[in-house]
């Protein structure tokens, strides 16, 4: 059995998955944003291993939780789930004076991706919205351009497709796939979602535990367990050393 690190875990669509991979027998390490958060998920996920707390949003925070990560030992895979959505109404400023959006859904990856011990497999959450994604790379920092939370979100999606791309090119070692888990009725996803939700988390942890032999792959995405078609610049080797090039400038971390 796998042993399995999802971020973001103590509600939505991270705790769906991290209930599915204990009850294949999978050893499951939760995170949360603070420590009452993380308290709350040791709650909802029984037969969890344990639970680390660290705020995303936070640099300085990211940073030091994937020292806690490296420390528990090594891990089988890692999926990057933790996000905030697209409902934020203006551009709201980090400790570290990035937008909160991208600092939570593109740094925070980025910078556990380069610090933590490399695991077997990498999964990184991605969306359909990803191919509304603006590839330019431009004023990441949302300092130039009015603020659109919708553009915000779909940009960071795009980075988080590039950034699992990316690790795929740069890593052989290590199988890095991205997905889609469908527009469904969670907190983020908002009660209208369409989408189901009992098939939005099995994808992560399908890819997480890597027992069936379609897993065996990197550079893949998907949605439902089936191959899907990312945006095509995802895949554009030039953006996507500007993305990493862009998160070492602004986070001090360069990938390995």
């Amino acid at each position: 059995m796998a042993r399995i690190l999802i971020t973001g875990s103590s509600d939505g669509l991270g705790q769906m998955a991290a209930k599915l991979l204990v009850a294949e027998g999978h050893q499951v390490v939760l995170h949360a944003r603070n420590a009452a958060r993380a308290e709350h998920a040791m709650t909802q996920v029984p037969g969890a291993e344990t639970v680390l707390a660290g705020d995303l949003a936070s640099i300085a925070e990211t940073r030091a939780l994937a020292g806690r990560i490296n420390a528990l030992g090594a891990f089988d895979a890692m999926i990057h789930n933790a996000a905030v959505g697209y409902q934020e109404p203006k551009r709201i400023a980090t400790v570290d004076g990035l937008p909160h959006v991208f600092a939570v859904n593109a740094l925070a990856p980025y910078i556990l991706t380069a610090l933590v011990t490399p695991p077997k497999r990498l999964v990184y959450i991605s969306s359909k919205l990803h191919q509304h994604g603006d590839i330019s790379l431009d004023d990441l920092r949302w300092e130039q351009r009015p603020w659109d939370g919708t553009q915000a979100y779909s940009d960071s999606k795009l980075h988080n497709a590039l950034l699992a791309f990316a690790v795929a090119r740069r890593w052989p070692g290590v199988l890095s796939n991205s997905l889609e888990p469908g527009w469904v009725p969670t907190k983020m996803g908002g009660a209208s979602a369409p989408d189901d939700l009992n098939l939005a988390p099995r994808t992560q942890a399908w890819l997480a535990a890597g027992i069936d032999p379609a897993t065996q792959l990197t550079g893949g995405y998907f949605y439902h367990q089936r191959p899907a078609v990312a945006l095509k610049a995802a895949r554009d080797i030039a953006i996507q050393e500007r993305f990493l090039s862009a998160c070492a400038l602004l986070s001090g971390v360069v990938m390995p």
